[in-house]
């Protein structure tokens, strides 16, 4: 991906210019390895508006940088944000743009200590460049949405009476590093009964009984890139209102996808689901917004839901997960990754959404 990696760091040196600056400090390790390539613990990149990029990190790192990403000049030290800095008043850049969102007080005092040149936040540059992905990024997407749709499959015949939401957990967990999983794309929920009326609740050892709700929520992390689903079953015969809640749910969530197209506001996006809850009188039980993009972070740009701002455009990979959730109850959520396409949505996740009854 070396010309995809240039192609990407262009693109921000044109930003870095048009914000009247002379260069960006690219500390947030994530950005890094968006513009690198490089997935390492110490890592920044000063990107001039005029003149190639250079890398810095620390030993341990050298050589892996020297493999991934070797038309880029490399500084080794421990110090990365120090010395690029130090490289960028050498070089004659007094206005060096940084990531205020990154670096903290601490850091950017020391680096004032460091320099004579004008520290200038820019605001959110390469999370904003990240936020439409290139097909190889979709591609990554899409395979690690693959894992996480052939896990479910697999720990299906495991869902039952008896068994308890951390032994699921792990058996999801496990399955999907069994199909080509780097890892998890975040802790994996596992909420039964009355459990599922927690939105995040932690898995542990309630047993699941006959009459329960599940909900799982989980990922598989793949090339970076990480899935995430969540799908609610029952266990047993449910009853009319598990059914009744279930139903609502679904039909909000598949009037999100569908209201999810190019140039579509964010907050009308969350609405077309918000407003079916809230006309069945659940709106005070959904309790968060309506979904987020996904990447190489779990959650990021664009988040959608009732108080946010933007609009969608095309090749913007996000979630829908709207749910309902009954304190003493029980809940039901159902999640799906998708690509926002001008030809409509592209489901990523693409394990059934009829309600399951195990």
């Amino acid at each position: 991906m070396g010309e995809t990696h240039f192609a990407r760091r262009r693109r921000l040196a044109a930003l870095v210019a048009a914000g009247d600056a002379d260069a960006l400090l690219v500390t947030r390790l994530v950005n890094v390895r968006y513009l690198t390539g490089l997935d390492s613990s110490r890592a920044a990149l000063l990107i001039p508006a005029d003149g190639p990029a250079v890398l810095a990190t620390d030993g341990r790192y050298a050589g892996t940088a020297a493999e991934v990403c070797p038309e880029l000049p490399l500084v080794v030290d421990r110090k990365v944000a120090t010395a690029l800095v130090a490289r960028a008043a050498a070089g004659g850049h007094g206005r060096l743009g940084f990531e205020a969102h990154d670096l903290t007080v601490e850091q950017h005092t020391a680096l004032l200590a460091d320099t004579e040149a004008e520290l200038m936040p820019l605001g959110h540059l390469v999370e904003d460049l990240r936020r439409v992905k290139d097909e190889e990024e979709i591609a990554l997407l899409r395979e690690a949405c693959a894992i996480t749709d052939r896990a479910f499959e697999a720990v299906l015949p495991e869902i039952r009476a008896g068994v308890t939401e951390r032994a699921v957990a792990v058996a999801l967990e496990r399955a999907m590093v069994d199909f080509g999983a780097e890892g998890t794309a975040f802790e994996t929920i596992v909420a039964s009964g009355p459990n599922g009326a927690v939105p995040h609740h932690h898995p542990g050892g309630r047993e699941f009984q006959a009459g329960d709700l599940v909900t799982m929520d989980f990922g598989a992390l793949y090339g970076g890139y990480h899935a995430d689903m969540t799908r609610t079953v029952a266990i047993g015969e449910p009853a009319g209102w598990q059914r009744d809640v279930y139903d609502l749910v679904h039909r909000a969530q598949r009037a999100a996808v569908d209201a999810a197209v190019p140039g579509a506001d964010v907050k009308d996006v969350d609405a077309a689901a918000r407003d079916i809850i809230t006309a069945a009188g659940h709106g005070d039980a959904f309790t968060h917004g309506l979904g987020h993009g996904v990447g190489l972070e779990i959650h990021e740009a664009p988040l959608m839901g009732y108080d946010q701002t933007g609009k969608l455009v095309d090749r913007v990979p996000i979630t829908a997960e709207p749910g309902v959730y009954l304190t003493g109850r029980g809940g039901v959520r159902i999640e799906d990754t998708f690509v926002v396409r001008a030809d409509g949505p592209e489901l990523l996740t693409t394990t059934t959404k009829d309600l399951l009854v195990l």
